[in-house]
């Protein structure tokens, strides 16, 4: 199992990006008053049909070439419900796919939501084709990034792993998780 959400996040966006998604939404909302950490992730790739649908949360199936098992949903799904939480997978081919995890807040065996600023700087920045909506909420606390505001501030040409955009990018996230959290270890 992985150690944190954010790496489960990171999987579970990285199945989007090769499903061709050109926007990945990905919001974690906290709700401390709830007892509740709710993870979505939602694309607009290739979706799936029933049948894969049904097979992706077997950690024997991948439709990747470089490994015979797929373990990350399976583990995030098992992270979830082990924790108080649920999972849920919709897929619609042709239309994309939408990832939704619920843990409970307090519950003794959720793992760390961990470093979810660099997980999702590591994403924005090394697939410059796809465009990113990550939300943070906490409580009644939000902020949101979306690339495609920062595209069009930037302009033409100048790609998120330039090195100045790219540490502007790691800065946003870190600041404004904090301004919306106040440091709250989660």
């Amino acid at each position: 199992m992985m150690p944190e959400i954010a790496l489960n996040i990171l999987d579970v966006a990285e199945n989007s990006v090769r499903a061709e998604a050109s926007l990945i939404e990905i919001t974690v909302s906290v709700k401390p008053e709830a007892d509740s950490l709710t993870v979505t992730v939602r694309d607009d790739g290739c979706g799936m049909t029933e049948e894969q649908l049904e097979r992706v949360q077997d950690p024997f199936y991948t439709t990747r070439t470089t490994r015979k098992v797929g373990l990350g949903v399976p583990f995030f799904r098992q992270a979830a419900e082990s924790a108080g939480g649920s999972f849920q997978i919709d897929s619609e081919k042709g239309k994309g796919t939408t990832v939704t995890a619920v843990f409970a807040l307090s519950h003794i065996d959720r793992m760390p939501l961990g470093d979810i600023s660099s997980t999702i700087h590591t994403l924005i920045v090394f697939n410059a084709q796809t465009d990113f909506r990550y939300t943070y909420e906490y409580g009644d606390r939000c902020f949101v990034l979306d690339t495609r505001q920062m595209r069009e501030i930037l302009g033409e040409g100048i790609s998120f792993s330039e090195p100045e955009v790219s540490a502007f990018i790691r800065e946003y996230l870190e600041t404004n998780k904090e301004e919306t959290d106040g440091g709250a270890e989660i």
